[in-house]
C-alpha cells in the first residue's frame, strides 16, 4: 500500500495534561540521542514505552514494549492518550535544544510494508524551527497529531532560542490507523520552505544582481574552497545555510546541465 509521505490526524490529545507531564520529568532523565553522528548540539530524549531488547531505552527492538519508569510512575501519561484508537509499541519524548541540528537522514528501518508507523505530537513547537521532510518544511503545531514518511530524507533545524519537544509513538499498522493517513484531516495545511531554503534563494538572486559577489566566487579554485567562501559571504549579508544546502544545490546543478545534453 502507497501511503502519502505525511498526513494530519484526526487524532485529539489532552495537551495540558501531557505538558503537565513533562513538566515532571527530571532534567536527570534526559539522556542523549544514540545516532551520535546524525546531530549537532542537543537531541536527547527520555523512553516512556521501549521494547524489551532495546539496545538502550531510547533505541529500537523488536521485542515486548515495556513501560519505563517515568510512564508508571505518572499516570498523566496515560490518562492524556488512553482514548487513543492506537496500538503504541513505542514512545519517545525527543528533544531539540536551541540552535541544535538533526542532520539529514532517512530511517530505514520504517520503510518496509509491516514497518512500524511513526506519529509525532509536537508538545513544545517554537515557532523557528523547521522539520523538513523530502524538502518540504511540516506545518506541525503544539498538540496535533502527523504521520510523517521518515524512511523519506528528513532533516530539523532549530533556530529558536527555545527547545523543540515532541512525543514521538511508533505504533502497529492497523485498517483504523491506514485509512486515517490515507484520507489526512482536510484541513491540513500545506507545507512550506524553510529558512535555509528561503535564504539561499535570496542568496541566490543576490547574485544574479551583484556582478562582484559573482567575482568573489570565481576565485576559489576547489569545491570545498567554493563552499566555505559561499557561506562566510552569505552570513555577511545575514543569510543562514549549509553546507548540506550547498551540495544538494550543486548537484541538482551539475544534473540539469547534464541532463540538457541527453536525448
Amino acid at each position: 500500500m502507497s501511503r502519502p509521505a505525511f498526513a494530519r490526524l484526526p487524532v485529539s490529545v489532552d495537551l495540558r495534561r501531557l505538558l503537565r507531564a513533562l513538566a515532571r520529568i527530571d532534567a536527570s532523565a534526559w539522556q542523549g540521542h544514540f545516532n551520535g553522528g546524525y546531530y549537532e548540539g542537543d537531541w536527547s530524549g527520555v523512553a516512556l514505552i521501549s521494547a524489551l531488547d532495546a539496545p538502550s531505552e531510547l533505541a529500537p527492538g523488536k521485542g515486548l514494549p515495556v513501560q519505563r519508569e517515568p510512564w508508571r510512575q505518572d499516570p498523566d501519561w496515560q490518562q492524556a492518550l488512553r482514548h487513543l484508537p492506537l496500538r503504541i509499541v513505542s514512545a519517545r519524548l525527543l528533544r531539540l535544544g536551541p540552535g541544535a541540528r538533526i542532520h539529514e537522514h532517512r530511517d530505514y528501518d520504517l520503510g518496509g510494508p509491516d514497518a512500524d508507523l511513526r506519529l509525532h505530537i509536537p508538545l513544545l513547537s517554537p515557532p523557528r524551527v523547521d522539520f523538513l521532510l523530502d524538502g518540504q518544511r511540516m506545518p506541525m503545531l503544539a498538540g496535533e497529531c502527523w504521520f510523517l514518511d521518515l524512511s523519506r530524507p528528513h532533516r530539523v533545524d532549530n533556530y529558536d532560542t527555545q527547545a523543540r519537544i515532541h512525543l514521538v509513538l511508533d505504533c502497529r499498522p492497523d485498517p483504523w490507523l491506514e485509512q486515517a493517513i490515507a484520507e489526512g484531516l482536510p484541513t491540513t495545511p500545506a507545507p512550506g520552505l524553510g529558512r535555509a531554503a528561503l535564504d539561499f534563494a535570496r542568496f541566490c538572486r543576490l547574485l544574479e544582481e551583484d556582478t562582484t559577489l559573482c567575482q568573489a566566487l570565481q576565485a576559489p579554485t576547489d569545491s570545498e574552497a567554493f563552499i566555505e567562501r559561499t557561506l562566510a559571504l552569505a552570513a555577511e549579508r545575514g543569510l543562514a545555510f549549509t553546507r548540506e544546502d550547498l551540495r544538494s544545490a550543486m548537484r541538482q546543478g551539475r544534473r540539469l546541465w547534464n541532463e540538457q545534453w541527453m536525448a
